[in-house]
């Protein structure tokens, strides 16, 4: 008889999922039905500050998927449809409206949540998240209703990757922008020294940065519309607030359900992202607990990369393919402007947390040769145990050409090599790629003491 696989959430992880399956197994083995309550599955919500930028034009070229290319792919997509209650003993989904969805395997992809602490007027009008198209869409009108020749100021509070993009961009549409932050730095995975680096160049582009102010109430105008915030320290105006305060799990639906969620908060999973307790239901993405590869510790970390291929991991088992995630660095990059940002593995407090004796290296260079035109400053961080000299983690800032220097540093934690096997490993090497000795190979060296010619 045909088994029936269905989906709660249907993108990056569900829609990975679904795909997966459907390569290995055919429409008169597997049903697939996929259940999304937005009305569009397989979106980019990372592109969401490029479409406000208008870096992107068209908010249709953020969606990679529609349901009617799945479909051709005999995979079922029921946009505009919530599910509200799963059934375990039964093998049932019970969706808003009263519809029912029974399966043989079940994938729980609901995502992840945007943090909104117990802020006084944190829901008002002219608030704004940055989670689905729909917010983007929102902002971008928001910007346009503002008066060409009057005020234009935008307010991000927090200071990730997402509340960073939202900065730049809102500068982009023509918005002074402010930034205030909970924390003493943006970028709160960075160690001090580099996070002061980010703040600097913040500074420099004309954007107003407030660290260490916790927002206490959102202000409201005779309208009920957000006009400006007001910390400990003082009352910032301004004509829209974003948020970029970072991203939890969605995982309310698997708990009221009574699927196991672990101490991250995430749904509970093996490796192969099975739920421990219910062998038919498989989780994966942002609503998903992991693990850290270099402390081998339960992890969330919300990042799309990670969704897909946990996705595709559930898809293979369930079309009867073994396979298993291998967890997590949290490897990320962003820019603001000019200004890469990259991170991989531990920070010095995670370190600290995780038991390391370690030590930290801090060496600044250029992108390029030194003579070659566009060479541009990049400071590399390494954190590695005292003693052995193994990877840990990694940090980069600097101009256009750094960031993705963290992938070379993330491979190599992967792989769990030391600073010594990572200076003397093969980098390209071209004046307009890097100087002669790559940056990455010169912080390597500074860690292991190796002599440098």
């Amino acid at each position: 008889m045909t088994e029936r696989l269905v989906v709660v959430g249907g993108d990056a992880a569900g829609m990975s999922a679904a795909a997966q399956a459907r390569r290995l197994r055919t429409a008169a083995e597997l049903e697939i039905v996929v259940l999304e309550q937005s009305d569009v599955v397989s979106y980019s919500a990372c592109g969401i500050p490029y479409w406000v930028a208008g870096q992107v034009s068209d908010r249709d070229d953020l969606i990679a998927r529609t349901p009617a290319q799945f479909a051709a792919s005999d995979i079922t997509v029921h946009i505009g449809t919530r599910a509200e209650g799963i059934d375990l003993d039964a093998g049932v989904v019970h969706a808003r409206g009263g519809a029912r969805f029974g399966y043989d395997r079940l994938v729980v992809a609901t995502g992840g949540r945007p943090s909104r602490p117990p802020i006084p007027g944190l829901d008002a009008p002219g608030v704004f998240g940055v989670h689905r198209l729909d917010d983007g869409a929102a902002i971008r009108a928001a910007i346009d209703r503002l008066p060409a020749d009057g005020p234009r100021r935008g307010l991000v509070l927090g200071g990730g990757y997402i509340g960073l993009e939202m900065a730049e961009a809102l500068q982009d549409r023509g918005l002074e922008v402010t930034v205030v932050l909970a924390d003493p730095l943006p970028m709160a995975l960075l160690d001090t020294d580099m996070g002061e680096r980010v703040c600097a160049a913040l500074g420099a582009m004309g954007m107003t940065v407030h660290a260490d102010q916790a927002v206490r109430e959102v202000l409201v105008d005779a309208d009920g519309r957000a006009c400006g915030v007001r910390t400990d320290v003082g009352t910032y105006e301004t004509d829209l607030i974003v948020l970029g305060l970072g991203m939890g799990p969605e995982a309310s639906l698997a708990a009221e359900s009574g699927l196991a969620i672990g101490p991250t908060g995430a749904v509970d999973v093996d490796r192969s992202q099975r739920c421990r307790d219910h062998p038919e239901v498989f989780a994966a993405g942002d609503c998903a607990q992991t693990f850290h590869r270099v402390t081998g510790e339960v992890a969330h970390v919300a990042l799309g990369t990670h969704a897909n291929k946990q996705g595709r991991v559930a898809g293979s088992v369930i079309g009867g393919r073994p396979a298993r995630f291998a967890g997590v660095l949290g490897t990320a990059v962003t820019k603001v402007r000019e200004l890469e940002v990259g991170r991989t593995g531990l920070c010095t407090t995670q370190a600290e947390e995780a038991g390391f004796a370690y030590r930290t290296d801090v060496i600044e260079a250029s992108t390029r040769a030194g003579y070659f035109p566009g060479a541009e400053e990049i400071a590399v961080k390494l954190v590695t145990e005292a003693g052995s000299g193994q990877l840990l983690g990694a940090q980069v800032v600097g101009g256009p050409g750094s960031a993705k220097r963290i992938d070379v540093l993330a491979t190599a934690i992967w792989a769990g090599m030391t600073a010594e096997e990572l200076a003397g490993s093969d980098l390209s090497y071209a004046p307009p790629f890097s100087p002669t000795y790559d940056p990455v190979v010169v912080a390597a060296r500074a860690v292991s003491r190796i002599e440098q010619g």
